[in-house]
């Protein structure tokens, strides 16, 4: 089987691991720290919070930003789950707004739309989370300009994307968000097995994020309502959770982050050649933006369903018996049975539908070679019944 994603792993990640194994320090030692400081500086934010999945990093960036019962959080139905259900951790309601059909980002334009009619309803967002599907950003000054007019605070989940580029600075900069999200798990650009981050440029929403990733618990007097007992003092001053990463993924990460650079400059080069390869067959493949690099995470096809025979399903399923592990990304989020039961239905949002009814993700990372590549083409063309 060719699996649709896979981590690279080599001696030079196994000897990180095995220091911190032999150090003094399995967790709350010196490796987070470094990890969070190499991630910021190379994406040029100015605080780097490192936890133990990008979905708990969604969740206290939604607890930072405030997000609470009666607030609204809006994201694309074309996305994980969690970046609907961090708005329903903290209570808030949660709607969606329909992607853009070359991108399958969240539709700026869709998106002024909706927000003139929350306007004069009275239900604006508090936070909207862009999604970067596949590692594409969004047009993020377009969604920054309606959260300057409409007042509403902005994520980037940038699961997909770290790596890439949006008009020359790194996604994480957070020149356009209040808070960026990223991904570290083992099928992502670089991993730490299980592991998250949120970057921001805001102190407080730092200090914040710092204090909801581990139990609300301080040693910091400033922080402190009272004086310390002794040098043993902590205080809990908030609700928190134990969202920390540990020094083994840490160290893991430090060593993935050298090789940032080759695996999206690899994960390009495979996708340009699948672009040539794919040409001439009856699919779409994925547009991306002339002002951005995308971390390509995923390579995403569409059937063009005038003039493929076989079903959608069909093609899925011939690529899989021919041992091309083909995924699918993303079932949109309005048509999950928890999601219907907050009145979603199909039909709701027809771009994210019509692509789902659609797309393909083949497989693609960095150590797939170009036989494998081939034989995926192969495949694809063979479950096309391309003559």
């Amino acid at each position: 089987m060719i699996p649709y994603g896979k981590h690279d792993i080599s001696q030079l990640d196994i000897d990180a691991v095995l220091t911190v194994l032999k150090s003094d320090f399995l967790t709350q030692g010196p490796m987070v720290p470094r990890f969070e400081q190499a991630v910021a500086e190379k994406v040029g934010a100015r605080h780097a919070l490192a936890v133990n999945s990008a979905t708990s990093a969604l969740h206290i960036a939604c607890l930072a930003l405030g997000l609470g019962e009666g607030d609204w959080l809006w994201t694309t139905p074309i996305t994980f789950v969690a970046s609907a259900n961090c708005g329903r951790y903290c209570g808030a309601r949660v709607d969606f707004v329909d992607i853009d059909t070359r991108t399958y980002n969240l539709c700026p334009q869709a998106l002024a739309a909706k927000l003139e009619r929350a306007e004069t309803e009275g239900r604006l967002p508090k936070v909207v989370v862009a999604v970067h599907l596949c590692g594409q950003p969004c047009d993020m000054q377009a969604i920054h300009a309606l959260g300057q007019r409409f007042g509403f605070r902005i994520i980037e989940d940038a699961s997909h994307a770290i790596g890439g580029k949006y008009q020359g600075d790194y996604i994480g900069s957070g020149r356009y968000s209040d808070i960026t999200v990223f991904s570290f798990h083992p099928v992502k650009i670089i991993t730490t097995a299980e592991g998250g981050m949120a970057l921001t440029n805001d102190d407080a929403l730092a200090q914040r994020m710092d204090l909801l990733r581990s139990h609300g618990v301080t040693r910091d007097p400033a922080l402190m309502t009272h004086e310390a007992d002794g040098l043993w003092y902590y205080q809990q001053i908030d609700l928190g959770y134990n969202y920390r990463m540990t020094e083994l993924q840490a160290a893991l990460g430090l060593t993935q982050l050298e090789r940032l650079d080759d695996y999206v400059a690899r994960r390009n080069a495979l996708a340009e050649r699948y672009d040539a390869a794919l040409a001439e067959l009856p699919v779409t493949t994925p547009w991306q933006r002339p002002d951005s690099v995308s971390g390509r995470h995923l390579y995403v096809i569409r059937l063009k369903r005038d003039r493929v025979t076989p079903t959608h399903r069909q093609v899925f399923e011939r690529l899989r018996e021919q041992g091309i592990g083909v995924n699918l990304h993303y079932i949109p989020v309005h048509t999950q049975p928890y999601y219907r039961e907050f009145d979603f239905k199909s039909g709701d949002f027809p771009a994210a539908e019509a692509y789902y009814a659609e797309a393909i993700s083949l497989p693609m990372y960095p150590t797939m070679t170009h036989a494998q590549q081939d034989e995926v083409v192969r495949a694809l063309t063979n479950a096309l019944e391309v003559t």
